[in-house]
């Protein structure tokens, strides 16, 4: 029998199955115990409508046994036993009609008894379309691409790679020719110091990257070592590398030329730390309370309002963003209503909008920046991870991890475009000129539509 969950297709019901106790109340465990996910059946895919998905379970008990359900209906016709090694795989399949979301899905076990809800997150499935309407450039670069950045005094794109996990041993910074697309300088990063219990520390890997025009220099976050380091923009050499500890997980570098300042997000923390760009040196840490109750905010992309000293930030753990003051560094936190695993924020200064993209939800929300009024709500596809605002065409691009594609969204929340992005689009920015740049990772090194650099230019009306 197929297995079905969705709206108009979750026909699998089962009546009361007769008892074989002469109680309900059979042994419990205090907790429930091992690990169970919901995912596609090809690893790095979304689950569409009409799709494939398995749920799987680690570390229970041997021989229990699991009852899946959706709100009333059970997934499961048969039972499903944990094998000794406490592990099991169910496939089902997702009918057209299901609601893309996150569907609670209760696994309930017995042998002993206990229970979890977990989340099966179905996404929208936008089929490319509309790139015709713009000049799409791309050309492979290395390994490992994370973040992008144009530099305009420079003339020069500059993109940050890092493979792998720790002990991360391959990194690099590169620097482009905004035309052609080609490599022009590869800067080395430096070893890593010891770490204890004599782990190999691996490199200096180079994360996040903000450009400071007015030193003609590039700060990156090491994300692995919680530090961050600044280059020289001219050959990629070294000019100060921080110690260890200084930024817990830094995720994103934002330069404020006027204040002199360099603001960076710490992605595991409700914190933005604050450094110099004269003296180099760290004076300040932003603290961001969470409004909801048990709540941390956890910092995620940075967007920058310099001419009216505003910073705004999104967090991953909680639905809210905050606005920070620049003139006193103090913080007010909205409600950010519809989103769920916000982790990418963009603002346009002229409607005062905030563009903030979520990789649970799958989906941009456009905000009022002033007072956090959602004013429209956007499915954009699946692991919506980043977002960039490009000014001249007043459209904001969403890279959808999951997806592979790039979104194209004007202010009026009206979708314009899907864009082929290759594997796992991870990071964009607009250069201001008209241009979006973007970087995406590979899924291995075959993959020839991984690890690229792209240029995407609007074309005229």
């Amino acid at each position: 029998m197929r297995r079905w969950l969705g709206a108009s297709a979750l026909l699998v019901l089962c009546a009361a199955a007769p008892a074989t106790a002469q109680t309900a109340f059979t042994p419990a465990a205090t907790e429930f115990q091992g690990t169970i996910t919901a995912a596609a059946t090809e690893r790095g895919r979304p689950i569409l409508p009409g799709g494939a998905a398995e749920i799987r379970g680690q570390g229970l008990v041997a021989g229990q046994k699991i009852t899946l359900m959706r709100g009333p209906h059970v997934l499961n016709d048969t039972p499903i036993i944990a094998d000794a090694e406490g592990a099991f795989t169910f496939g089902l399949t997702v009918d057209e009609e299901a609601a893309v979301g996150l569907h609670p899905i209760v696994v309930i076990a017995e042998n002993p008894a206990a229970a979890r809800v977990i989340d099966l997150k179905i996404s929208p499935d936008l089929p490319p379309h509309g790139a015709e309407n713009f000049t799409i450039e791309s050309a492979r670069v290395g390994p490992g691409l994370y973040q992008v950045a144009f530099g305009e005094a420079a003339g020069a794109v500059f993109v940050t790679a890092a493979v792998g996990r720790p002990p991360v041993k391959e990194s690099a910074l590169y620097r482009l020719d905004p035309q052609s697309l080609e490599v022009i300088a590869r800067g080395a990063v430096g070893e890593a110091p010891a770490v204890a219990g004599g782990r190999d520390p691996g490199v200096f890997a180079v994360y996040g990257l903000g450009l400071d025009e007015a030193n003609a220099t590039i700060w990156t976050t090491n994300t692995r070592q919680n530090t961050v380091a600044i280059y020289r923009q001219n050959d990629l050499s070294l000019l100060k590398q921080f110690e260890p500890g200084v930024v817990d997980h830094g995720r994103d570098v934002v330069i404020d030329p006027g204040r002199g300042r360099a603001y960076i997000s710490t992605s595991v923390e409700p914190r933005i730390e604050v450094f110099t760009t004269g003296p180099n040196q760290k004076v300040d840490t932003i603290t961001i309370q969470s409004a909801e109750r048990g709540g941390k905010f956890a910092v995620m992309s940075l967007a920058l309002d310099a001419a009216a000293g505003r910073l705004y930030t999104v967090s991953m753990s909680t639905n809210e963003y905050a606005a920070v003051d620049l003139s006193d560094h103090s913080v007010t936190v909205f409600p950010l209503k519809g989103a769920k695993g916000a982790s990418g924020v963009a603002y346009d200064p002229q409607e005062g909008l905030l563009f903030v993209a979520s990789q649970q939800s799958d989906n941009l929300l456009i905000v009022k920046a002033e007072d956090g009024t959602v004013l429209h709500d956007v499915p954009v596809g699946a692991g919506a991870l980043n977002v960039a605002f490009e000014p001249k065409s007043r459209q904001a691009f969403v890279a959808n991890r999951g997806a592979g594609t790039i979104t194209v969204v004007n202010t009026r929340g009206e979708v314009k475009a899907v864009l082929d992005a290759g594997s796992f689009p991870n990071h964009l920015q607009a250069d201001g000129l008209g241009n979006v740049w973007a970087v995406n990772k590979s899924r291995g090194a075959d993959d020839d539509a991984g690890d690229r650099l792209w240029r995407i230019t609007p074309k005229a009306d």
